[in-house]
């Protein structure tokens, strides 16, 4: 009985043992599967952090243009270098320019070094071409030739070692791919329809051959990246633009993809080239610029963004509630033009004094540029980014609603409190008679409540206002976007008001804090002598003849009178000349002293 007994006990022991082992393992598992539940959450809740938080980042175009430098043949080409192949610019024949990767050996390329510089410009992250219109690939592929490792006495995958270097610094590392322009490619667009052998190729041939495993390609084998930036979509079907953006999501579940994959299936939007808006816009976008004129290394093009033009683009962008991304094109050797790195050092320095006006921030609550320069928010501190040093030693702010619990300059040494009073729905902010910064100093304004403003355009009583086009409200006229290329490439961007006829108005709801006198001047173009007339809401009236250029110059009207501070309304008509060319842009007011 006692043997039973003890037997019996062995196996209510083992029971007890095998359910304390089983539950030990399935609470084991159970945390398995809650850290990759966490982690799960924590990448869709990381999904573009950097690109919403980071709000700085740098664009490389690097690709076997880069050693022709937009000269071909004794002869240079003005515009952007990336194309130098095309038949805009000096149409060079296909297997001619596959030849010159035999010459391409970017032997000082220095992966830690353009990395460094990055992060030492302030930017959060780099995206490269991987492969640009030219088909030509700047790694390792496996599914084509045509790529720097295979075809280039360099015979080295520089994306590895930028990945690497990225990494390494703390920045992140993503992608542009050309998806639909293939130039060197058959059956990609814009490329030949036939190879070597006469066979015909189609796009969807290209696509699968090419484009699809090749994206494949960078989102597998270079790590984590940030995004992958497609580029001119055209007519590409979207069954093929799908297919993209589901294999980067796959591979790549904490990148984005750009919005230049077409037909909106894009996790952002991304804005012209070179565009920065002149009012804030929804949603996630971004926009790309260039520290010089080229987005590929350009020999002739000499015209550099010095650090206070990169500054205000890029807090301007911040301000309106994008992402800035801005380009830099390697020269033939590999290195960053030292132009454009000196520009980038000095922006960067400037930022980290002042980090909190660029990272994590919010739009500006005015929704638009300021006469002496631009705002961004966080919580409720608004960080003023003064472009222009007002020479009163007095900054304006138009309808700031709040009240104000401290003002401060602040500075790389110590903050400095400045003094401030109320003006009607106007702020008065006593600064130093010199600026303390050598770029763009700062006010930090700490509010009761996150920032509520009027958003209507302040005419500013001691400097220049401009109104843009965009905010007019028109009557018996058009108001539409224009956009045109200065050289190849060179993109401009602009609102205009045009299509007027003798009974068209475009009107601006304008806030003043001074009575007095204002000289107003009008921005257009058009075609020979024009008569405009300006009027406000208290029968004030001015009208005069300027002639007009092809290109958008500002001229004076005349003194225009405000008898009250307040909300007025300011119309602009055309009264005689080609109705039919004119195209007004913006008006400009400026304060009369006596």
């Amino acid at each position: 009985m006692r043997l039973f007994n003890f037997l019996i006990l062995l196996l209510l022991l083992g029971n007890a043992l095998s359910t304390a082992g089983q539950k030990k393992e399935e609470l084991k598992m159970n945390e398995m599967w809650g850290d990759q539940v966490a982690k799960l959450t924590a990448q869709t809740a990381g999904q573009g952090q950097l690109f919403r938080d980071g709000n700085y980042a740098m664009f490389i175009h690097w690709g076997l243009y880069s050693n022709l430098g937009n000269e071909w043949k004794g002869k240079t080409y003005y515009g952007i270098g990336e194309w130098i192949m095309n038949k805009n610019m000096a149409n060079i024949p296909v297997e001619e320019y596959k030849a010159t990767a035999k010459y391409f050996n970017p032997v000082n390329f220095d992966a830690k070094a353009i990395a460094q510089l990055a992060r030492d410009a302030g930017m959060k992250y780099i995206i490269i071409t991987s492969k640009h219109h030219d088909g030509f690939a700047m790694y390792g592929s496996k599914v084509n030739k045509f790529n720097i490792v295979d075809a280039t006495p360099f015979a080295r995958d520089p994306m590895k070692e930028l990945a690497q270097a990225c990494k390494e610094v703390g920045i992140g590392f993503g992608f542009y791919y050309s998806h639909n322009q293939d130039w060197t490619e058959p059956g990609g667009n814009g490329g030949p329809k036939t190879n070597s052998s006469g066979e015909t190729f189609t796009f969807e041939d290209y696509f699968k051959n090419k484009c699809l495993p090749q994206v494949e390609e960078i989102t597998t084998s270079y790590g984590q990246i940030e995004l992958v930036w497609f580029d001119t979509p055209g007519n590409m079907p979207k069954e093929y633009a799908q297919q993209l953006v589901d294999l980067v999501h796959k591979n790549q579940p904490h990148a984005y993809v750009s919005g230049r994959v077409g037909h909106n299936l894009g996790d952002y939007a991304t804005l012209g080239d070179m565009e920065v808006p002149v009012q804030n816009e929804e949603g996630l976008w971004e926009s790309v610029d260039v520290t010089n004129d080229s987005w590929g290394y350009a020999a002739y093009d000499q015209n550099w963004k010095s650090p206070k033009e990169i500054l205000t683009r890029m807090i301007s962008t911040v301000a309106r509630g994008g992402t800035y991304m801005l380009n830099v094109g390697p020269k033939p050797d590999g290195t960053i033009p030292e132009q454009a790195a000196q520009s980038l050092r000095s922006a960067g320095e400037w930022i980290r004094r002042y980090p909190q006006v660029v990272y994590g921030t919010e739009a500006s609550p005015w929704k638009h540029l300021l006469p002496w320069g631009d705002a961004t928010a966080k919580g409720n501190k608004l960080f003023l980014s003064v472009y222009q040093w007002p020479a009163n030693g007095h900054l304006y702010l138009p309808g700031l609603k709040n009240e104000i619990l401290a003002a401060r300059l602040l500075g790389s040494s110590k903050s400095r409190t400045i003094a401030f009073k109320r003006t009607g729905s106007w702020t008065d902010l006593t600064l130093p008679a010199q600026s303390p910064e050598k770029f763009i100093p700062v006010i930090e304004l700490t509010l009761k409540g996150n920032p509520e403003v009027d958003t209507t355009q302040g005419i500013d009583p001691s400097m220049e206002t401009t109104i843009p086009a965009d905010f007019a409200k028109v009557e018996g006229c058009t108001k539409n976007s224009r956009k045109w290329m200065e050289k190849f490439g060179e993109w401009k961007h602009i609102v205009q008001i045009n299509k007027w006829t003798e009974n068209s108005k475009a009107s601006w709801e304008v806030e003043v804090m001074n009575s007095g006198t204002y000289l107003v001047e009008l921005t257009w173009s058009g075609n020979g002598r024009l008569v405009w007339s300006v009027e406000t809401d208290e029968g004030i009236k001015i009208k005069n003849q300027q002639n007009s250029s092809t290109i958008y110059t500002t001229l004076p009207i005349g003194w225009l009178n405000f008898s009250k501070p307040g909300k007025h309304t300011l119309s602009v008509t055309l009264k005689e000349g080609d109705f039919e060319k004119a195209n007004l842009t913006a008006v400009k007011i400026s304060p009369v002293e006596f």
